[in-house]
């Protein structure tokens, strides 16, 4: 699935990561089919990369990369992670599986833990037999309903380990410490990107697997009621995805940003309804705006500090909450529908 919005972020990605790094090396990217893994594979075949994708489809979809199948130096694996199996050696592996919406891993806990447990430590294993550089793809859920903010990667963070979104946010804390112990026992070149929310084409919008930013846009585009949980106050920042894919290359490949956890999103904040709102006036929506309750453990304020991305990577976000929307919105009219 690919159309010239994609393309022209992907032109953009592509002029601001070195190439000569990619080229003929052979590169597992888990949970390549996914939102965030689909855009890293393009990427990667783009500047001459041997590219291997695997995902299980669980939350996944084949049609992310449908246009890449067939193709020399892409291959497809339909494999779970947690049961990843290979004998073959990689130079770089990009470790983006698990479930990411919280409706969606809340009703699958256990396979989310695992992912980020036995997942990981399936990566890390063959990162070490391979010798190979690894990033780990976090998130800011490991900060759980911070008190600081903007959020710094030193802070250790408020989080419920028998909530109900423990699943993903101890998984992906596990996920953190496991990374570390494989550096500090084995010497492993591991990488630690703790994303905050990304949105942008690709991004599902269809039951569980919906984030509010993506959910609010289909309602407002067919006049459907936009649902707002809470009243509504609660904030989120918001990254667009060729900024986000920019910043993991960014981590990949500079040689300081090793062993290093670094927060990759965008420190403007915004409340959820007044995203509803913007997304409304943006589609010029008949839409309703409607409250519903607050699932338990949602984080009030979701908000990073950027400082050491910018220290270490030079980098920053470069396109703007109505940019991305604009971009976000023409791709969702053209295949909303095909859903």
């Amino acid at each position: 699935m690919i159309d010239g919005i994609i393309r022209g972020d992907l032109k953009g990605i592509l002029s601001n990561i070195r190439k000569d790094l990619f080229e003929g090396k052979k590169v597992l990217v888990t949970g390549g089919a996914g939102f965030l893994g689909s855009w890293m594979c393009d990427v990667l075949y783009g500047i001459g990369a041997e590219v291997i994708c695997l995902d299980d489809l669980s939350t996944g979809k084949i049609k992310n990369v449908d246009h890449l199948i067939g193709e020399k130096n892409f291959e497809f694996l339909e494999q779970d992670v947690v049961k990843l199996k290979t004998n073959e050696k990689f130079d770089y592996i990009l470790h983006l599986a698990s479930r990411a919406s919280p409706e969606e891993y809340q009703l699958h806990p256990i396979e989310t833990l695992l992912a980020n447990s036995i997942g990981n430590l399936n990566v890390l294993e063959l990162a070490r037999r391979s010798d190979a550089r690894v990033l780990y793809t976090s998130s800011s859920e490991v900060y759980g309903d911070t008190k600081v903010v903007p959020t710094p990667e030193d802070y250790w963070g408020n989080v419920n380990p028998v909530g109900m979104r423990s699943c993903y946010d101890e998984g992906k804390r596990f996920g953190e410490a496991l990374f570390m112990a494989y550096y500090r026992e084995h010497g492993l070149d591991v990488r630690i990107a703790r994303i905050f929310n990304t949105f942008g084409p690709r991004l599902r919008a269809d039951g569980a697997y919906a984030r509010a930013l993506s959910r609010f846009i289909v309602q407002a585009l067919t006049n459907h009621d936009i649902t707002v949980y809470g009243d509504g106050k609660q904030t989120r920042s918001f990254c667009y995805v060729s900024d986000t894919v920019t910043a993991l290359f960014l981590q990949l490949t500079n040689e300081k940003a090793k062993d290093e956890v670094i927060n990759i999103g965008n420190s403007n904040e915004i409340t959820i309804l007044e995203l509803a709102e913007k997304i409304k006036r943006l589609i010029n929506s008949k839409s309703m705006i409607t409250f519903h309750p607050l699932p338990p453990d949602d984080p009030k304020r979701r908000c990073p500090n950027i400082d050491k991305a910018k220290r270490i990577l030079g980098w920053q976000p470069r396109v703007t909450l109505d940019e991305g929307l604009t971009k976000t919105i023409r791709w969702f009219e053209k295949f909303t529908s095909a859903d």
